[in-house]
C-alpha cells in the first residue's frame, strides 16, 4: 500500500478520478480499452492513469481470459482492473474511530455473553489492545505514542499528548472514552516495559486526557524499552 496521503492526492487529477470512479462502479473487472472508451481518453493516457492508480493501491490488476476458453490456442489472459479491497483513510489530525468502534463493540458483545459489567470488559480489552500495540511499536514510548497519533510532547518531567485519536467520542462520552484511553496507554507502557513511566488522567485544554509521568532516570527525548 502506498502512503495514504499520496493515494488520496492521486485522485486530484481529474482524468484519474474519472477512471477510478468508472472502475469502482463496475461489477466485474474492466480492460483499459473499456475504461478509455467510457471516459473518452486515448488508450495510452488511460493505461498510464490506471497503472498509477494500481501503484497507489487504489486499483488492483487481475488477468482473465474473457472467452472462457483455456489451454493451447486460448490466447493470453487480458489485463483487467478492479477496485482494490484496501481501505484508505486520511485524517488530520490523526483519528482512530474505526479502532474504537471495534473495541467498544467487542466489549459490548462479550459483556452480554458473560454478564460482566461492560465498562470493566472495555477497560480490560483496551489494556490488552495497548499491550498488543506495544509488540508492533517501532521503538520507545514516545515513538509508540507518535505512531498511534497521540503527538507526544515533553513537558518537564511529563509527556503530554497533543492529540486524542478518539477526539469527538471523548467529547461526547468523556468518562467512558478517557477511561478506555488510559487503560490502552497503560497496556502500551507495560507491553514496552517502560519502567519509570506511568499514565494518569489529567485533562487539560488542547491535550489528550492522559498524561505520562517519568522518573528522572527515564527522562529522555525517546524513553527506551
Amino acid at each position: 500500500m502506498a502512503d495514504p496521503v499520496a493515494a488520496v492526492a492521486a485522485l486530484d487529477e481529474p482524468n484519474r478520478r474519472r477512471l477510478y470512479d468508472f472502475v469502482a462502479r463496475q461489477t466485474s473487472p474492466i480492460s483499459k480499452d473499456e475504461a478509455a472508451q467510457a471516459v473518452e481518453l486515448p488508450r495510452t493516457t488511460a493505461a498510464f492513469h490506471l497503472d498509477k492508480l494500481v501503484e497507489m493501491g487504489l486499483l488492483t490488476v487481475v488477468h482473465q481470459r474473457r472467452t472462457g476458453r483455456s489451454g493451447p490456442g486460448a490466447g493470453r489472459p487480458a489485463k483487467l482492473y478492479q477496485r482494490s479491497e484496501e481501505q484508505i483513510e486520511v485524517s488530520l489530525p490523526d483519528r482512530r474511530y474505526e479502532a474504537a468502534s471495534h473495541l467498544l463493540t467487542d466489549a459490548l458483545v462479550e459483556a452480554e455473553t458473560t454478564g460482566e459489567p461492560a465498562r470493566e470488559v472495555l477497560n480490560r480489552r483496551a489494556y490488552e489492545w495497548g499491550a498488543d500495540l506495544a509488540a508492533q511499536a517501532p521503538g520507545g514510548v514516545t515513538e509508540a505514542l507518535a505512531d498511534f497519533g497521540f503527538e507526544p510532547r515533553e513537558d518537564g518531567g511529563s509527556i503530554l499528548l497533543g492529540n486524542c485519536p478518539f477526539h469527538s467520542l471523548a467529547h461526547r462520552h468523556t468518562e467512558l472514552v478517557c477511561g478506555m484511553n488510559l487503560c490502552m496507554v497503560s497496556g502500551l507502557l507495560d507491553g514496552i516495559g517502560a519502567n519509570g513511566v506511568s499514565a494518569r488522567l489529567d485533562p487539560s485544554p488542547g491535550h489528550c486526557c492522559v498524561r505520562l509521568d517519568q522518573t528522572p532516570s527515564s527522562r529522555s527525548p525517546s524513553v527506551s524499552r
